[in-house]
């Protein structure tokens, strides 16, 4: 669990995004796109799931890409070559189903863009004709282009601020190429993003009757299905992201349900993180 590399891919308006290569031998000869480790920085600290970015069973290694927002994304931001994470289990969920589709298009939103990589480039290599949208605030918080670039037929960025590629959402370029592919058949559309993002794409897609995955970021305590904490309505039942997912059909989940769940332990979460910064300070 030791690190073996980190560099900082973005970093603008106090947000910075990191990514980190980590020896872990045993998850990267299972790992498939679409899973994620839970990670603990420090003894006293939180589990958080992550998305197995890319794994190198030669070597034994993954990569996992994450932003420095809450406490427990800056502890991991802290931590230099060499230094070692607490823990780490995985790989845990279901892997995306890769199959030939026809036509695929992925949307990534902010640190989402991560999570497509692996799936763009499993669904290319299954012989689908893969177009990749990407978004983010600004130009500075832009990743994985180049990498992206080869994993696709076709990129294109959108920028909050027009500081790069087009002005505007990438739910704005996926309606403007559903509406180019309207008459084609074997269509999906696959999004990780902010939970926003992805219920914009739903609501889109559903317009014009295309197949739609998502992978949930609901909150996530022991990440095998024991908490309970990942519970999401999907089609009117309750399934739990760690386990059932984290992908489902877009088009069933209870967006709303999930938007509350996800804030509902804000104020034990600014509690935990005050004592474990006093514990951090001393």
């Amino acid at each position: 669990m030791q690190i073996i590399s980190k560099k900082i891919i973005g970093q603008a308006a106090g947000t910075t995004t990191v990514r980190l290569e980590l020896s872990a031998p045993q998850i990267a000869a299972k790992a498939l796109p679409g899973q994620f480790v839970v990670l603990m920085v420090i003894k006293e600290g939180e589990r958080i799931p992550l998305t197995i970015v890319d794994a190198d069973a030669k070597r034994g290694t993954i990569t996992l890409i994450f932003q420095e927002l809450g406490l427990t994304t800056k502890l991991l931001g802290k931590l230099s070559e060499g230094e070692s994470v607490f823990s780490l289990v995985g790989p845990l969920g279901h892997a995306t189903e890769i199959i030939r589709y026809g036509r695929v298009v992925l949307v990534g939103g902010g640190v989402g863009i991560a999570e497509i990589y692996p799936v763009a480039k499993a669904f290319k290599k299954a012989g689908n004709s893969v177009t990749v949208v990407i978004g983010a605030r600004t130009k500075e918080l832009l990743i994985l282009e180049q990498e992206l670039r080869a994993a696709s037929d076709e990129l294109l960025i959108a920028t909050d601020d027009g500081s790069y590629g087009r002005k505007g959402f990438t739910t704005d370029v996926l309606k403007e190429l559903l509406e180019k592919y309207r008459d084609d058949e074997g269509i999906l559309v696959y999004a990780v993003g902010p939970i926003p993002m992805m219920q914009r794409v739903s609501d889109i897609t559903r317009s014009f009757n295309v197949r739609t995955i998502v992978s949930l970021n609901a909150l996530m305590v022991d990440g095998t299905g024991m908490c309970g904490c990942c519970r999401v309505t999907v089609g009117g039942e309750t399934k739990f992201s760690c386990v059932d997912g984290p992908e489902f059909d877009g088009h069933l989940v209870d967006w709303q349900e999930l938007t509350k769940r996800n804030q509902a332990y804000k104020e034990q979460e600014a509690h935990i993180c005050k004592l474990l910064l006093n514990k951090q300070n001393g």
